[in-house]
């Protein structure tokens, strides 16, 4: 990418993010669905979360490069664990077991709405008209795919149903939260909220005497969580430092769509015209946030503090005593100025409208 296209379309690099995010976890809900059949759903939990934490281990970069993690963010990654590695995933494991799985995928779209409604509420973020567009494109997709796929199949899957919305309510927390540390080495901030989630469900399925899954079971549920949660939390982390929660959210709504072809591929109902429209409004919708472009003069207050950063877009102008190139981290000041240029709600584009 060009740093004219990325000037002109700063949601250009934070949309890429978000759907690879997207693509990961979208696999992972069917495949979870068979990997913990029969399996308790905090036993579940554990081994997703395990193996996320493993490949959060792996995904950690030097300080030289990214922030670390601080003693002030444990109460932070505390509750992002509670949300997001216990109450949700334990949620959709159980959903998972009483309802199909492209219905579970297609549900999942709700986690859009409740990361956006949280991101305005806590962050202010910007939601200009392109925005709720773009927003009430993917959700009016997964409402279409959930009539499609979810209400044909009578009220037996309705309990499923409402678990896996509890699922993404939970996960709407974890990633408002989640904003917060967006800025942090994204490698450490998966690998501390995926080790405490797990170490819980764990205590917790032995005090319920969930049983043991087999060894092939296992494997299969640390490479899913490594994969559909470990790096996709970390490719939705640095999506959040792009371009903000709400945003992120929005486009991550496209995982259902995945999760429900992916489901269709392994052996559930056919392609119906339902799929199709929900499909290509979600399409729309994510189109439409990657092709966004908000410009209007705007000032930055003076501000301290740490993130990866480069020196070439035009907010890091400070020296250093030898010269530096590339991607690197450390703490700096922002001396106060006022220009015009396009934008997302970064770190740095927090202002008022």
């Amino acid at each position: 990418m060009t740093s004219s296209t990325q000037d002109k379309l700063p949601a250009l690099r934070g949309g890429a993010f978000a759907l690879l995010s997207a693509v990961l976890f979208g696999i992972s809900t069917p495949l979870v669905q068979r990997a913990g059949e029969g399996l308790g759903p905090f036993a579940t939990a554990a081994l997703l979360y395990a193996g996320s934490a493993m490949a959060g281990a792996l995904l950690r970069r030097p300080t030289s490069l990214e922030a670390r993690l601080r003693r002030s963010d444990l109460g932070r990654i505390s509750l992002m664990a509670l949300f997001g590695a216990v109450i949700g995933p334990v949620a959709l494991a159980w959903g998972l077991q009483h309802t199909s799985g492209a219905s579970s995928s297609l549900m999942l779209s709700l986690e859009a709405l409740f990361t956006a409604v949280l991101a305005r509420l806590l962050y202010q973020e910007v939601m200009d008209r392109r925005v709720w567009t773009a927003m009430a494109l993917l959700l009016l997709g997964g409402v279409v795919l959930v009539i499609d796929r979810g209400l044909g199949a009578g009220s037996t899957q309705l309990p499923g149903l409402l678990a896996v919305m509890a699922a993404t309510a939970a996960w709407g927390v974890d990633n408002t939260l989640s904003r917060g540390v967006a800025e942090r080495d994204p490698g450490q901030v998966v690998l501390a909220k995926s080790a405490m989630g797990a170490a819980a469900a764990a205590v917790i399925a032995t005090l319920l005497g969930e049983s043991l899954p087999s060894a092939m079971r296992a494997l299969a549920l640390l490479a899913i969580g490594g994969a559909g949660y470990g790096v996709s939390l970390r490719l939705y982390l640095l999506a959040q430092r792009e371009f903000g929660a709400a945003r992120t959210g929005s486009v991550f709504a496209f995982a259902p769509f995945i999760g429900a072809a992916v489901a269709v591929g392994l052996g559930e109902r056919g392609l119906t015209w339902g799929m199709g429209a929900g499909a290509a409004l979600m399409l729309a919708g994510v189109l439409v946030h990657l092709l966004e472009r908000h410009a209007h003069s705007h000032k930055h207050e003076s501000m301290v503090h740490e993130h990866a950063h480069t020196h070439d877009d035009g907010h890091h102008d400070h020296t250093h005593p030898e010269p530096v190139t590339g991607a690197h981290s450390h703490v700096h000041r922002h001396a106060p100025i006022e220009h015009s240029h396009a934008h997302v709600p970064d770190a740095h584009h927090a202002h008022k409208h």
